[in-house]
C-alpha cells in the first residue's frame, strides 16, 4: 500500500482553530509485509524509527501494525507550522482503515492531535472547516495562491498555545467573527476580495510575534493581497494574485528563508 498526505496551513487569518488548507507538499508512506520503520527525508535523523513513530501509533489505533514494514519519505519540514504531525497521523489512519469516513478517522486521530483543523485538511484536501468532530471541504481551490516563507527556526505548537490569552476584548472577538464569515464566503465563491479581507486575526497572531509576518504585511510584495501566520508559525503564507511576482520579491527580501510557491492540494490522504 502506498499513500500520500499533504502539508497544511491552519488558522488562515480569522479561521483560528477551524479553517485549514492542504498544500501541494507531500509526505509518502509505503506499507508492506515485513517489520521495521524507515524514515527518509525531513526529520530522518530525529523521528522515531520504531513503534513509537507518530504515524505507526496512528495506524495502531485502527489496525494491528505487527508484521508490517513502514517506509516514509518526508518532505514537510518539522515544527514550521506546516502540519507535519497531522500528515503523519493522516498517513497512519488511512493506511489502517482506508474505507473509513473522514469523521471516523478524525475522531481516532484526535486522541493523538487535539486540534482538528490541520488533520481535517490533511485527510480531505482543499480548504476545510472542522467543528464538533465534523469536517466540511468548502473549496478545492482558492482565489489567491499561497507562497510559503519558511524560516529556519522552529516553533512548538504546545508552547506557542501557552502564550494565548484566555479572553479577548469583545470588539476584537466580534471583528474576528465577521472576518471568519468573509473567509468562508470568499473561499466558497472564489471571490478574492472577500478572501483577502479575512486575512487578519485578533485571536492568535497578536500573541505570537513574527517579524516575518510584520515585514510582509507592512510592505506587501507586488501581487500579494495579504499574509497569515501558518498555524502557530514560524512559516508565513503570502496570499498572491500574481504568485510569480510575489515569490520573486519574497526571495529577494528573505534570502535566508525558504520560499515555496505551493498550489492548494484539492485532495488529501483519503
Amino acid at each position: 500500500m502506498k499513500l500520500r498526505a499533504p502539508a497544511t496551513s491552519a488558522n488562515i487569518g480569522a479561521g483560528f482553530d477551524t479553517a485549514a488548507v492542504a498544500l501541494d507538499l507531500w509526505n509518502d508512506l509505503e506499507v508492506t509485509d515485513g517489520a521495521g520503520v524507515v524514515v527518509e527525508g525531513e526529520g530522518a535523523a530525529e523521528l522515531a524509527a520504531d513503534e513509537t513513530n507518530l504515524a505507526v501509533r496512528a495506524y495502531a489505533l485502527l489496525a494491528d501494525p505487527s508484521g508490517k514494514r513502514f517506509s516514509f519519505l518526508n518532505r514537510i519540514p518539522l515544527e514550521r507550522g506546516l502540519g507535519s504531525s497531522a500528515a503523519a497521523i493522516a498517513l497512519g489512519l488511512v493506511a489502517a482503515a482506508p474505507d473509513a469516513s473522514a469523521e471516523e478517522l478524525l475522531a481516532a486521530g484526535l486522541t493523538l492531535e487535539p486540534h482538528a483543523d490541520n488533520l481535517a485538511a490533511a485527510l480531505l484536501g482543499g480548504l476545510t472547516l472542522s467543528w464538533d468532530g465534523k469536517i466540511a471541504r468548502i473549496a478545492e481551490r482558492l482565489p489567491l495562491e499561497p507562497i510559503a516563507v519558511i524560516p529556519k527556526d522552529r516553533t512548538s505548537t504546545e508552547r506557542s498555545r501557552l502564550t494565548l490569552p484566555t479572553t479577548v476584548p469583545h470588539e476584537e472577538a466580534a471583528a474576528s467573527a465577521g472576518r471568519a464569515a468573509l473567509l468562508g464566503a470568499g473561499a466558497a465563491t472564489g471571490d478574492a476580495e472577500l478572501f483577502a479581507a479575512a486575512l487578519n486575526d485578533w485571536l492568535h497572531e497578536p500573541y505570537r510575534p513574527s517579524s516575518v509576518l510584520d515585514e510582509v504585511r507592512n510592505s506587501l510584495p507586488a501581487g500579494c493581497a495579504g499574509a497569515t501566520l501558518s498555524g502557530s508559525g514560524p512559516t508565513v503564507i503570502a496570499w498572491a494574485s500574481d504568485a510569480r511576482c510575489t515569490a520573486t520579491e519574497l526571495r529577494d527580501r528573505f534570502p535566508d528563508h525558504t520560499i515555496l510557491w505551493l498550489d492548494v492540494a484539492p485532495r488529501g490522504a483519503l
